[in-house]
């Protein structure tokens, strides 16, 4: 069946001048351009349309969603199983949220309680399925198996305490990068302070028999490198992934 881009973009939720600007950057061509000059897509552009919907719920920009879609090595089916997966893995993790949001109003309301301790299992293992989803692949692959599953038992043990000093020096660790990255040198007193309160951050997650400045610095260096991870620091300031690495290279000397 095919589709003028009208019929197409009331079919996907998407307008029609972002179909044309799609069109315009080699993202997404249409199958062919009728006399009038309209655009016609047919079964494989409505394939690939729904490809880079996936992709962009993923939070990939479309140069990398190009990349991907039409590298030689891209099948549709696996693209499609790996979709699933993902999704299943949202939807368990809302899941639990909600389970957690509904015991908590339930307990507002005198119809349930709840301990204190419970009140903070949700966030902790909403993290741990966060983290899994969005890192798990890349961590067991470069430090193991049993690091990961070490360091995800580590978070969904520590308790009600534990779990506010994490919050705390996230914090702290937070605004302290965002300061130095706009005001201080790599090698300053304060980013040289960051980089610790960093490695508490990590202890917070590593067993310590798994940390060293070696295995630290190359984090600093995916932090630069993974787009994913780069934007958190972004988010942060502007340049500060790039800071706390060239600041953990002075750290882990």
């Amino acid at each position: 069946m095919e589709y003028t881009i009208s019929k197409l973009a009331k079919m996907s939720g998407i307008s029609s001048r972002t179909l044309r600007y799609y069109d315009e950057i080699g993202l997404l061509k249409p199958k062919r351009l009728n006399p009038n000059g309209y655009r016609i897509y047919g079964e494989l552009e409505l394939n690939l349309l729904q490809q880079i919907l996936f992709y962009k719920e993923l939070g990939l920009e479309l140069n990398e969603i190009k990349d991907i879609i039409y590298s030689p090595s891209f099948n549709l089916e696996e693209a499609l199983e790996e979709h699933l997966i993902h999704l299943q893995r949202e939807k368990e993790r809302i899941e639990l949220l909600i389970q957690n949001v509904n015991k908590t109003i339930r307990s507002l309301k005198g119809e349930a309680i709840m301990k204190d301790t419970e009140k903070f299992e949700g966030f902790k293992k909403e993290m741990i399925k966060k983290n899994e989803l969005e890192y798990g692949a890349e961590a067991r692959e470069k430090y193991g198996d049993e690091a990961v599953d070490a360091s995800n038992a580590k978070l969904a043990n520590v308790t009600k305490e534990e779990w506010e000093s994490f919050q705390e020096l996230t914090r702290e660790l937070n605004e302290k990068l965002r300061i130095a990255t706009r005001e201080a040198s790599p090698g300053d007193e304060l980013a040289q302070e960051v980089c610790e309160l960093h490695r508490q951050w990590l202890c917070f997650f590593w067993e310590d028999e798994n940390y060293s400045k070696e295995a630290h610095l190359g984090l600093g260096r995916m932090y630069v490198e993974d787009e994913r991870f780069k934007k958190y620091y972004e988010d942060i300031a502007e340049g500060a992934a790039e800071f706390l690495y060239e600041a953990l290279k002075i750290y882990c000397k």
